[in-house]
């Protein structure tokens, strides 16, 4: 409910406090637009960023300058601001971080949703893996109803049709035509004086023909009532809806934000539900993909190696490794608060190759000594004598490899941060524990199994020089 003159006010003090901060490039403010809705009481501030050069620290990225932003704007009384990142994916969403929509499934009315809306946002507020959480809208604020007699209007010969069409003009605009001046073509828009449509009197003054021809004061149909509503009515998927966003807390990812929000919609009363949209909804259908591209990934490789070894028994030992990969993976990452986001999901995969690599090192060599008759245990002590050399030196050329990943700096680091850093823990544990547990696993498998070896290959290319 906010005059146009007070919306102005509170944003030249936003854009005052981001000038002042020294990663701030520039400020174009917007008065009666936001993302949330429009109005005389809406604004929207877009802050250009400075180079990425000239903010190298962490905490001039853009992320923290939104949360110190949010923290000094709390301050401001006389307005709700939020200081939001871009989403990640444009057209998919207004701003960044998750899309909650809470709707009402079972008809109980505004009132009650607003009441399910406050009570998100008052569980959310005290979740450690959430920041930021808001709703996105419009507050309800003081509106003036008119009461239409449609009986009287009827009897008056008024057409509903031309009210709306009166109202339409008197409160918005109507377009009449265009015509020529300086060579120029412009258009001609009908509107009520502004003194004229200031007033609820001033309004009701306004005149609506019948259809005799007659003109009808809207006085004589209209009753005006003051009440408090919304301004703008949310549906989604053909339900009410309020839209609430937010963001994951520092080290969270957006997948452990919308466990919270789905962990505190469950606590919610009956008849209230929630829908995921825009990004987060791609993510959740994605999300669902990943325990089985991990399994595939296990599937396709196991199956190469048994191709390779004409074996099921043998490749179970190079699998039995990739354990070791993922713990030294997820290790790095908890070292270094990085989330698990799909970044490092996809350092996973790669981690699965990468730990197989150095066993199949050890368990090829192996079986070529088995196979010209050794004990399977002098033979996997002479593989790793034999391989020990070649698997650390390009183990730690792969780790020297990826470490500019780890320790980037600059637009995307976070996304290289977590591939780098996963990969980086996965390879060096997979290093240092895979020749001391290999021939362990080697062992165990073929006194299982133990089948016996046929190695197609001539002897002497895997003699002990090579």
């Amino acid at each position: 409910g906010a005059t146009t003159e007070r919306t102005v006010k509170v944003l030249e003090q936003l854009e005052q406090y981001f000038l002042k901060q020294p990663e701030v490039s520039k400020v174009v403010g917007v008065v009666g637009f936001s993302f949330f809705g429009k109005g005389q009481d809406a604004a929207i501030a877009f802050v250009r960023l400075k180079d990425w050069d000239d903010r190298p620290r962490p905490d001039q990225h853009a992320l923290k300058i939104a949360q110190r932003a949010n923290m000094a704007l709390f301050g401001i009384k006389q307005a709700m601001i939020f200081a939001l990142n871009p989403p990640p994916i444009p057209e998919l969403a207004a701003v960044g971080g998750f899309d909650f929509r809470l709707q009402d499934r079972s008809g109980l009315g505004r009132d009650k949703l607003l009441e399910a809306r406050n009570m998100v946002l008052g569980m959310a507020s005290s979740e450690p893996r959430l920041a930021g959480v808001h709703p996105e809208g419009k507050e309800p604020a003081i509106q003036l109803l008119l009461d239409i007699d449609r009986l009287k209007a009827s009897s008056l010969g008024l057409d509903m049709s031309e009210v709306n069409q009166a109202l339409g003009v008197g409160l918005g605009s109507a377009y009449v035509n265009d015509f020529i001046r300086d060579g120029r073509v412009l258009r001609v828009v009908m509107q009520l004086d502004a003194a004229a449509r200031r007033t609820p009197e001033g309004l009701l003054s306004l005149r609506v023909r019948t259809r005799q021809g007659a003109m009808v004061p809207l006085s004589e149909i209209a009753t005006p009532r003051w009440e408090v509503g919304s301004p703008k009515l949310d549906r989604y998927n053909g339900v009410p809806a309020m839209k609430i966003a937010g963001s994951p807390s520092p080290g969270r990812s957006t997948g452990e934000a919308m466990q919270a929000m789905q962990d505190i919609a469950a606590k919610l009363p009956a008849g209230i539900g929630f829908e995921w949209s825009g990004t987060s909804y791609e993510e959740k259908l994605s999300g669902a993909q990943a325990p089985v591209l991990f399994a595939l990934s296990i599937v396709v490789v196991f199956m190469c190696l048994a191709a390779l070894y004409e074996s099921w028994t043998v490749p179970l030992a190079v699998l039995l490794v990739v354990p070791l990969g993922v713990f030294g993976a997820v290790l790095a990452v908890t070292l270094r608060d990085l989330p698990n986001d799909v970044y490092f999901k996809v350092g996973l995969i790669a981690i699965i190759g990468l730990s197989a690599k150095n066993a199949i090192l050890i368990v090829e060599f192996a079986r070529q000594l088995e196979a010209r008759g050794k004990a399977p245990l002098e033979a996997v002590l002479g593989a790793c004598r034999l391989r020990f050399r070649p698997i650390v030196m390009t183990s730690i050329a792969f780790i020297f490899g990826v470490l500019p990943l780890a320790i980037s700096t600059g637009a995307g680091a976070a996304s290289r941060h977590a591939i780098g850093t996963g990969v980086m823990g996965g390879m060096i544990a997979a290093t240092v524990l895979a020749v001391f547990i290999v021939p362990v696993l080697y062992l165990t498998v073929r006194r299982l199994f133990p089948a016996p070896i046929r190695y197609h290959g001539a002897a002497e290319h895997g003699d002990e020089h090579e």
